[in-house]
């Protein structure tokens, strides 16, 4: 697969059709993967396709340094894609400006990372072209059951749960760096005129951070695990992000990164949407 990649790679950046191929390289240390911003044809053979490559690389198309090395091409596995997708729906990007390396994946990680097992896009959605054997959708995977599971505590227990591992964030913001869709410009937890999140590490402003963070991806969040897998002290917080998408898809029939000509529900109305909630 990787020989086919760097192949195509060099013929997107020979012809000029692409400026720059987002791919992965070799880490530092042994096992691990790096990105790497490919400007010249002469360079494809560093790029590299394995159970390491874990980062969503869609994550540098909304940096301003990137979009300066003009048309890219990304090598996108089935999650990346589906925060491709939501950045076409925001208007973060055109899909016709990007080429999409879409690589099939049964998973990344050794052992897997705990989003795979439940991940339903081995093959991407959407690409220019498709690396790797096509690999069928699974069929009926529960990808709440983990929060299902939460959810039969009690409040008191839940809260005594939130509490403590927020009581552990030191406000590095590493969630918030990796995320491909934080790309606000200014940060609300950055603005401090008016001050809305507290910026000290401690209870009160952990839970205002780490809550808002969450809300503003309701609806959205692609679940790439991306921000639990960055968190340097173990919050799980792919747990509260399916927690939202889950009474997303329950009250409104949506999942993000799905279909781009799909409206999101937080931006769309229909007369028959449930308003429970303001009652």
């Amino acid at each position: 697969m990787i020989e086919q990649i760097r192949e195509k790679a060099k013929e997107l950046l020979t012809s000029g059709e692409v400026k720059v191929v987002i791919g992965y390289e070799n880490g530092g240390m042994p096992e691990t993967t790096r990105p790497v911003f490919i400007t010249s044809p002469d360079e494809v053979e560093r790029l590299i396709w394995n159970k390491h490559c874990y980062a969503n690389l869609a994550n540098f198309f909304v940096r301003k340094e990137v979009a300066s090395l003009g048309k890219p091409a990304i090598i996108a596995k089935g999650c990346d894609v589906k925060a491709i997708t939501v950045l076409v729906q925001e208007s973060q990007i055109k899909r016709e400006e990007i080429v999409i390396l879409g690589v099939t994946c049964e998973g990344v990680g050794e052992p897997l990372l705990s989003k795979c097992p439940i991940c339903d896009v081995n093959t991407p959605r959407d690409y220019n072209f498709l690396f790797g054997k096509e690999i069928a959708p699974k069929n009926g995977i529960n990808k709440s059951a983990d929060v299902e599971e939460f959810e039969r505590k009690s409040p008191e227990e839940r809260w005594e749960f939130w509490e403590e591992q927020f009581s552990r964030c030191i406000k590095c913001y590493a969630c918030r760096q990796v995320c491909p869709l934080c790309y606000c410009e200014v940060c609300i937890a950055d603005k401090n005129q008016p001050q809305w999140i507290e910026t000290s590490s401690h209870t009160r402003g952990n839970v205002h951070w780490n809550l808002i963070r969450a809300w503003h991806l309701s609806g959205r969040c692609i679940d790439c695990g991306e921000c639990e897998r960055a968190c340097p002290v173990g919050i799980p917080l792919s747990l509260l992000n399916r927690r939202l998408a889950k009474s997303v898809k329950e009250r409104f029939g949506y999942e993000p990164g799905y279909d781009q000509e799909k409206a999101p529900p937080f931006t769309d109305f229909k007369q028959e949407d449930s308003q429970e909630f303001i009652r």
